[in-house]
């Protein structure tokens, strides 16, 4: 990953710790410092409670998923004590400030301060709010930018180098999460804006990824009938109802019944806009 991909949407800040992807420490000039893997794992839950306080009991179950050893507290100890190092050798002070103002004791656990970094998960949050508001308030063009920012700051699976345990599980799911609706809402905003020609291949891939999401498939089902391709709009949705049915015993929703019975009669409210933006409603959270 070159050094202009990891820092090109950062401010002045000395310190660059990015997690939507590999996990990685860079300092001012761009350089990843080198972590190891029960360290990088204690990093990667501060991180994910980035300003806020993350008890001792929470990194003994992360570290070793409840069954911490007699030497669990020294051993976490070590683990700080190593992350601090290498901090005070990113931002070029005395591990004595780090303990003062980066990585902080406090009571009952340990909490990372952001007042002298950037981390790409703050930058990620900001642009999806921002970007999810805009494409609510029917405002596409200003929300597909903003969620293509937000989007572009990914390198990968979050934490894809860090060995997760129970709390960072929990989190990667909720970071991947995060990531499919910002690509939702994005989608959405350019099928309202007519880009279907381009969302097309993207929804094969999320569809292959959620075999059984219904909005991803009603999504794609909608672009290719705009794209001229009606049967294969309807092998979608066909193919949808079999897994359904199969898997869980449940008929497709209404709304993507309405979708296949509008494709099958080939409503002229399903072409592309004009602006009506009833046809498309924001399903994802």
């Amino acid at each position: 990953m070159c050094a202009l991909a990891l820092g090109f949407y950062l401010g002045d800040r000395d310190l660059n710790i990015h997690i939507l992807g590999p996990l990685v420490v860079t300092d001012r000039r761009l350089r990843p410092l080198p972590t190891v893997p029960k360290p990088r794992q204690v990093l990667a839950l501060l991180v994910t409670h980035a300003d806020k306080v993350v008890p001792t009991s929470a990194f003994l179950r992360e570290l070793w998923d409840g069954t911490p050893p007699r030497t669990a507290m020294t051993t976490l100890q070590t683990y700080v004590g190593q992350l601090r190092r290498v901090l005070a050798t990113a931002l070029e002070i005395d591990v004595t400030e780090v303990v003062d103002r980066v990585l902080v004791t406090e009571t009952g656990g340990y909490a990372l301060s952001t007042e002298m970094l950037s981390l790409d998960l703050s930058e990620y949050v900001r642009l999806d709010l921002l970007g999810v508001a805009a494409v609510r308030a029917g405002n596409d063009e200003e929300g597909a930018r903003l969620l293509r920012r937000a989007l572009d700051l990914w390198h990968g699976p979050a934490l894809v180098n860090v060995e997760a345990g129970p709390l960072l599980e929990a989190q990667i799911s909720r970071l991947e999460e995060s990531r499919r609706c910002a690509q939702e809402h994005r989608i959405i905003a350019d099928l309202r804006l007519g880009a279907h020609h381009t969302v097309v291949g993207e929804l094969f891939e999320l569809t292959a990824m959620y075999p059984l999401h219904e909005s991803l498939h009603g999504h794609l089902m909608l672009a290719l009938y705009r794209c001229g391709r009606r049967s294969e709009a309807l092998a979608v949705f066909r193919a949808l109802r079999s897994r359904l049915v199969d898997e869980l015993g449940l008929e497709p929703s209404a709304e993507l019944l309405h979708l296949q019975r509008s494709i099958l009669a080939a409503d002229p409210a399903l072409n592309a806009p004009g602006r009506d933006r009833g046809r498309l409603r924001v399903n994802a959270s």
